[in-house]
């Protein structure tokens, strides 16, 4: 998995360091520690730590509720966030920055839209949770299947984890099979399988030192990204025990990749011709892509989609569907159990009708998001071009990303991982200097919202100029 050494706060290390710290690390995998190396020199961080932080610390295991957040991938400190507008965020000495982390990309209309935030009373009336199947419930289940027809059928549940581990559940009853192939550096949340050759910051190098016993091993593949080659090696002797190919159908966590032609419907028929399903993870692209999400847009069919928190402008809600038949051997109608009692809650439906009301009522943010979005992406590619940087820089949509790694554009995580981690930690910590909030690691992605503006993009690019010309001299 990644190898990422902490950084000081300077935009650079000087070459010393650099030394010091390489020299270090390399006696310590010597020694045999069985801590990521990157740990061991967290404490050693030349960088301060805000009162936040250190009382965060104090009670949060590891400071924080998502690894990522910690900041370990670039160095640190943490950014302690205190409240959020528009397109922006506040650190606790109400310092402003624009916002290109979006809650890692549920936030598609930026912070705080007043259609989502306003009237909240409204939702709240009726209470928070009732533990009982209700028509608005319903009638979501209906928009979202008019959208997403493949999804015949399905059933809410809270988090994007929640949605694709049940879906991959949901494929081993239908199937009878245990196998289920994944691809290194897609992420699909925290469950056990979820993490073998997982990209976003999920670091899950050795499986008993992360809690998953070695026996989950033995019903994953993890093959390589846009390669069906790789697939079939994998699959080659396992026919008869593959239940399911879970992909992401564009990459969001490793950097942005999007799939080669071909593949997902390589990828289609192999599934169909070993009688096994094929399940898309659209937490990300479902609704950043269109109501259609990216299966409408490539043609090719799941047999089963996870959707998440964008549905309901980060609420915690989320789904997963597919085929009625696939479906069927979820209890009551057959075996297979998933279930729980904020699933399909009256308060995060009526926030994820609010968003499809919003996106209904404004066909255009879609093409706004594709200007601005645009109009970053331009910007970063004129600076390269000046620098004579050979750095590809990717957009579609509202995702811009780039890699600090000459060549073509990633197609798989093998590129992502070839890109230079200090120098993206450099360039991140000069950015936020600058007012600019990055994602804390190279393999997530810039998102925009509607809430960016022009003004924003351009303070943004002017960042970006000072940025690389520190962090690449």
């Amino acid at each position: 998995m990644a190898d990422n050494i902490l950084l000081s706060a300077v935009p650079v290390i000087a070459p010393a360091t650099r030394i010091a710290l390489r020299q270090r690390k390399q006696a310590v995998c010597r020694r045999g520690d069985r801590r990521r190396p990157e740990a061991l020199f967290v404490r050693e961080s030349t960088l301060s730590h805000s009162a936040g932080e250190i009382r965060a610390r104090a009670v949060l295991a590891g400071g924080c509720d998502s690894p990522v957040r910690s900041g370990w991938s670039v160095g640190g400190p943490m950014f302690v966030q205190t409240s959020a507008a528009g397109a922006y965020a506040f650190d606790e000495s109400g310092r402003r920055y624009v916002d290109y982390v979006m809650a890692y990309g549920p936030l598609l209309f930026g912070h705080t839209h007043p259609a989502l935030t306003l009237r909240l009373d409204e939702l709240a009336r009726g209470g928070f949770v009732w533990g009982n199947t209700h028509p608005e419930e319903v009638r979501l289940a209906e928009r979202i299947r008019a959208y997403v027809p493949s999804m015949q059928r399905l059933r809410f549940v809270t988090s994007g984890t929640e949605a694709v581990m049940s879906a991959v559940r949901v494929a081993r009853a239908s199937t009878r099979r245990s196998t289920i192939l994944k691809f290194a550096g897609n992420y699909h949340g925290h469950f056990d399988l979820a993490l073998f050759g997982a990209g976003a910051s999920a670091h899950t190098q050795v499986a008993a030192d992360a809690g998953i016993p070695e026996g989950v091993m033995r019903d994953v593949a993890v093959a390589r990204y846009n390669d069906l080659a790789s697939v079939d090696a994998l699959v080659q002797g396992r026919e008869t025990d593959l239940a399911a190919i879970v992909v992401e159908p564009f990459v969001g966590n490793m950097g942005y990749v999007p799939p080669q032609p071909g593949f997902l419907e390589g990828l289609r028929e192999r599934a169909t011709r070993v009688g096994a399903l094929l399940i898309f993870d659209e937490v990300i692209t479902w609704l950043r892509f269109g109501l259609g999400g990216a299966q409408e847009r490539l043609g090719v069919v799941p047999d089963l989609t996870a959707i998440g928190k964008i549905m309901g402008g980060g609420a915690p809600i989320a789904a997963f569907g597919g085929r009625a038949d696939v479906m069927s051997v979820l209890a009551p109608d057959g075996p297979t159990f998933t279930g729980g009692t904020h699933g399909g809650n009256p308060f995060c439906v009526g926030m994820a009708h609010r968003v499809l009301d919003l996106i209904e009522a404004h066909p255009e943010y879609y093409a706004r998001l594709r200007k601005i979005a645009g109009r970053l992406a331009g910007g970063i590619r004129v600076i390269f071009e000046r620098l004579g940087l050979p750095f590809a820089v990717v957009q579609n949509e509202s995702i811009v990303d780039f890699k600090f790694r000459a060549g073509p554009p990633s197609q798989n995580f093998d590129d992502a991982l070839a890109a230079d981690k200090r120098a993206y930690a450099s360039y991140y910590r000069a950015m936020l200097d600058r007012g600019i909030l990055l994602p804390p690691s190279q393999n997530e992605v810039m998102f925009v919202s509607t809430a960016h503006t022009a003004a924003d993009i351009d303070e943004t690019i002017a960042a970006i100029d000072e940025s690389v010309s520190l962090t690449i001299p």
